[in-house]
């Protein structure tokens, strides 16, 4: 009889052990190491050289040293970053193939027909880098803050000017809901980048621009543009003398500029915890992080439902403005 009952015990603690094993996600246990392919490709639907194509490689190599797995960057730019987009969304969903991009992302179904849906075609992985906006004026500028700037769009309805990258861009939607909000008439100057929107700001063509903080930085330093604000929720940390814009009283211009991954629908879940784990662990990486504070890009790794929090959030929040304010594409 005892012998009957230890052997009862011991298949029941076997079949316990079995059922907490059955339970415990394939990335820790270490089974889906064979599921995740050697090679991935990172679909970037920008040109080579801008910002997403940078943060896929400093982060992609880090994972390759790292991981021992090969991290190809393919660039497919085009159609304001719908073509690299929809062939991501075309991709099999093995882990094989992921995108990185940015805002446009969420803001393009809102002014075109596409084939792919930003909520239900993809899986969120990452949110992995910020790039803080300031908003500048040229230093011979009789403008020295955000109220400054305000008051006299009031005082001089629809004869100021603020330029940025655009049409239909996150910094045009922040335009378009401080222009509602604060009660102004300003003029929005689109230009296709960030290069252009400092020039005409530096040679007063525009009475204000708004531009990534990598690329006024210099600038600023040398005297030769004044940054009101920034639109992001905190002070830059090389400028903290800088106000955000909601410190200013013009929260409504606050947005962020995010560049984060994504996989192809239906990918399993424990390959997306495997990338997630792999690209948070090479956002802490001190030499990583400062290659990427140099170009004006800050870490945030906020990952899986968080991350597909803010992007709904983010998708419906611009498809109200977008249509409120009339905002259309090229």
């Amino acid at each position: 009889m005892k012998f009957l009952r230890r052997r009862i015990l011991h298949l029941a603690v076997h079949a316990a052990v079995l059922i907490v094993l059955s339970l415990v996600p394939l990335s820790l246990t270490g089974r889906n190491a064979s599921s995740q392919p050697k090679t991935i490709k990172i679909i970037n639907p920008y040109p080579a050289g801008g910002t997403a194509d940078i943060v896929a490689r400093v982060l992609g190599e880090q994972i390759g040293r790292a991981q021992g797995v090969t991290m190809i960057v393919e660039n497919r730019p085009g159609a304001g970053t719908v073509i690299g987009t929809e062939l991501a969304a075309r991709a099999a969903p093995d882990g094989g193939s992921i995108l990185i991009t940015s805002p446009a992302y969420i803001i393009n179904p809102h002014l075109r027909k596409l084939n792919y849906d930003p909520i239900t075609s993809f899986e969120p992985i990452c949110d992995l880098t910020q790039s803080p906006q300031v908003i500048v004026v040229s230093s011979g500028s009789p403008y020295h803050t955000m109220a400054d700037l305000v008051s006299a769009a009031r005082a001089q309805p629809g004869k100021l000017a603020l330029a940025s990258t655009g049409p239909a861009s996150p910094s045009q939607i922040g335009i378009e809901m401080l222009k509602r909000d604060a009660k102004i008439d300003i003029t929005y100057v689109p230009y296709p980048g960030n290069a252009p929107t400092i020039n005409a700001t530096l040679g007063a063509h525009v009475t204000a621009g708004i531009a990534n903080y990598a690329d006024v930085v210099e600038h600023i330093k040398a005297g030769e543009l004044r940054a009101l604000a920034t639109a992001s929720p905190t002070r830059i940390e090389s400028l903290p003398e800088v106000p955000t814009v909601a410190e200013s009283g013009y929260k409504e211009l606050e947005y962020e500029l995010w560049f984060g991954v994504f996989a192809p629908a239906k990918t399993p879940p424990a390959v997306i915890s495997q990338l997630a784990v792999w690209y948070t662990a090479a956002m802490q990486v001190p030499e990583v992080k400062a290659k990427l504070v140099v170009q004006g890009l800050y870490p945030v790794g906020t990952c899986g439902s968080a991350f597909g929090e803010l992007v709904r959030k983010q998708y419906e929040d611009y498809g109200r403005i977008i249509r409120e304010a009339n905002i259309k594409a090229e």
